[in-house]
C-alpha cells in the first residue's frame, strides 16, 4: 500500500474492535467503510460493559444509601430507599444512547462511511452489503472482520426471554425478581449476581467448576475472598454443580441441580431449586452467520471461531480479524478487541505489528471489584517459573478505613531472585482502576523494588501496591 494511492479499508462490525480500527485507519489517511448490521458500539455498548456498569452504579448507590448512618448521615424522616427499575433502565438507556451518538459523530468527523446492513464476503476482498434498499458491492485493499460473539444457547436451558433469560434480557428487566438463579459463576454471572442482590433479590449462583471466577488469570485467593463476600451479602453459591434441566410452572421455575461432570471430585446429592427467574450466563458463540466466510477462504476452527495469527491475518490474503470472533483462546474483552483493531490496521498499512496477550488487564465489577494482570501463581508454576508472592490486606490502608471499604487485598506474584513483577491480583474498592499501574509494571518488566521505591500519594488506595512491593522485598 505504498504506491501513493489512498487505500480503502472495509471494516465489518462496529463494536470496540471495529470502530477502533475504523477510527485508526481514517486518522492514518485511509478511506474507510464501516459496515454494521445493528447499532454502533456492539455488545460492549448495548448488552455488555456499559449497560452492566451503568446498572451497577445504581446498585452501588443503593448500597451506599443503606450505609448512610455508618457515615454519620442521619435523617429525621428516616427515608427508605429502593431501586426504581424503570428509572434505572431509563438512565442506562440514556448513557447508551449518548455514547452511541458520540461514536456516530466521530465517524462523521473522520469522514468514515457507515453502511448499515448485513455483510457478505466475496473472493478477493470483495464485500456485498445487503440493506433494506438493496445490495451494494464493495471492494477494498483490506477487509477487517470484527463481528464479535453472541449468546450461546444451552439445550438444557432454552432461553424463553420470560422465565429463562439471557444476559441481554436481564439488562432490560423492568422489575426486580424475588428469586434469581444465576447459571454460571464467571464474570457476567458474578457481576449480575451482586447487582441484583443489591437491588433486593434472593440470589443463587450455580457454577460447574470448583470456584467462582474459574479463569486461569484469576488467582484462587481472589476467588475465595469473593465467595466470602458473596455469602456475607446473602448470595447462595453452589460450586461443582450444574443445572440439569428447568421446568417452568405458573409460579416460577423448578431447576434440577446435580453434581457437575466438569469438576474433579464433584460430589453431593442432587437438589431441586425453585426460583422466579433463571439467568443463563454461560458461554458465547461466534457471530458470523451470513458472513459467508468460505467464499473468501477464511478458515475457522471446529466451533466456528475465525482463525487468525498474531498479526490478525486470517487465512485469506488481505483479510484480517479481531475481537470476540477469534474465540476464547484469546481474552474476550473490549480492550483486547481495541488493541487488535489497531494492530490489524497497522498491518493493513504496511507496518509489522503483532499482538501479545500476556499483559492484558482484566476488570471484574463485582462487590468488591477485581483487577488482574499478568500471571497467577498457578500459571507461573505451570511455566516452571520460581516465584514468591506478597499480600497486603486493604484494611492496612488508612484510605480504606476512611472510605469504609475494608474487604480486599493486593497480591504481587514476582520472580524469585530478580523480583520482576509477573502478575498482580487486586480485589477491593476501585481495583479495576488501580490495576492500570500494575499493568504498566508488568508491561515494562519492573521489579518489586521499582514500585516500592516510587512515592505514592497518601492517603490513597494505590498505596496498597507499594505496600505489597515493600512486603515482597522484606519477605513478609
Amino acid at each position: 500500500m505504498s504506491n501513493g494511492q489512498t487505500p480503502h479499508i472495509i471494516v465489518i462490525g462496529a463494536g470496540p474492535g471495529g470502530y477502533s480500527a475504523a477510527f485508526h485507519a481514517a486518522r492514518s489517511g485511509a478511506r474507510v467503510t464501516l459496515v454494521e448490521k445493528n447499532r454502533m458500539g456492539g455488545t460492549c455498548l448495548h448488552a455488555g460493559c456499559i449497560p452492566t456498569k451503568t446498572i451497577q452504579a445504581s446498585a452501588n448507590a443503593l448500597e451506599t444509601a443503606g450505609r448512610l448512618a455508618e457515615f454519620g448521615i442521619a435523617s429525621k424522616n428516616a427515608p427508605a430507599f429502593a431501586a426504581d427499575m424503570a428509572a434505572v433502565m431509563a438512565r442506562k438507556e440514556k448513557v447508551r444512547a449518548t455514547l452511541c451518538t458520540g461514536l456516530e459523530k466521530t465517524c462523521a468527523a473522520l469522514k468514515i462511511r457507515l453502511a448499515r446492513g448485513q455483510a457478505e464476503l466475496q473472493a478477493g476482498r470483495g464485500v456485498l452489503v445487503h440493506t433494506a434498499e438493496g445490495t451494494e458491492s464493495l471492494s477494498g485493499a483490506a477487509v477487517i472482520l470484527a463481528t464479535g460473539s453472541k449468546i450461546l444457547n444451552l439445550p438444557a436451558l432454552p432461553v424463553d426471554h420470560k422465565r429463562i433469560l439471557s444476559s441481554d434480557d436481564i439488562l432490560n428487566l423492568a422489575y426486580i425478581p424475588r428469586r434469581l438463579l444465576v447459571v454460571g459463576g464467571g464474570v457476567i454471572g458474578c457481576e449480575l449476581a451482586f447487582i441484583f442482590r443489591a437491588f433486593g433479590a434472593e440470589v443463587t449462583v450455580v457454577e460447574a467448576l470448583n470456584r467462582l471466577l474459574p479463569l486461569d488469570p484469576v488467582d484462587e485467593e481472589v476467588s475465595r475472598l469473593l465467595l466470602r463476600e458473596a455469602k456475607k451479602r446473602g448470595i447462595s453459591v453452589l460450586t461443582a454443580k450444574t443445572v440439569q434441566n428447568a421446568a417452568i410452572g405458573k409460579n416460577g421455575v423448578k431447576c434440577a441441580v446435580v453434581p457437575s461432570p466438569f469438576a474433579a471430585g464433584a460430589a453431593g446429592q442432587s437438589a431441586e431449586v425453585e426460583t422466579d427467574i433463571v439467568l443463563v450466563a454461560v458461554g458465547r458463540a461466534p457471530d458470523t452467520e451470513g458472513l459467508n466466510l468460505g467464499a473468501a477462504d477464511v478458515a475457522t476452527d471446529a466451533r466456528g471461531w475465525i482463525i487468525a495469527d498474531a498479526a490478525m491475518r486470517t487465512t485469506a490474503e488481505g483479510v484480517y480479524a479481531v475481537g470476540d470472533a477469534l474465540g476464547p483462546g484469546r481474552p474476550m474483552l473490549a480492550h483486547t478487541a481495541t488493541a487488535e483493531g489497531l494492530c490489524a490496521v497497522d498491518n493493513c498499512l504496511g507496518k509489522q505489528a503483532v499482538m501479545t496477550y500476556g499483559i492484558i488487564p482484566s476488570a471484574i465489577f463485582t462487590s468488591p471489584e477485581i483487577g488482574v494482570v499478568g500471571l497467577s501463581e498457578a500459571q507461573a508454576n505451570g511455566q516452571g517459573i520460581r516465584t514468591r508472592s506478597s499480600l497486603v490486606p486493604y484494611r492496612e490502608l488508612g484510605k480504606s478505613h476512611a472510605m469504609g471499604e475494608l474487604p480486599g487485598f493486593f497480591k504481587l506474584v514476582c520472580e524469585e531472585g530478580s523480583g520482576k513483577i509477573l502478575g498482580a491480583h487486586i480485589i477491593g474498592a476501585h481495583a479495576a482502576d488501580i490495576v492500570a499501574e500494575a499493568a504498566l509494571a508488568v508491561q515494562y518488566g519492573l521489579t518489586a523494588a521499582d514500585v516500592a521505591h516510587t512515592v505514592h500519594a497518601h492517603p490513597t488506595l494505590a498505596e496498597g501496591l507499594r505496600e505489597a512491593a515493600r512486603a515482597w522485598i522484606s519477605g513478609s
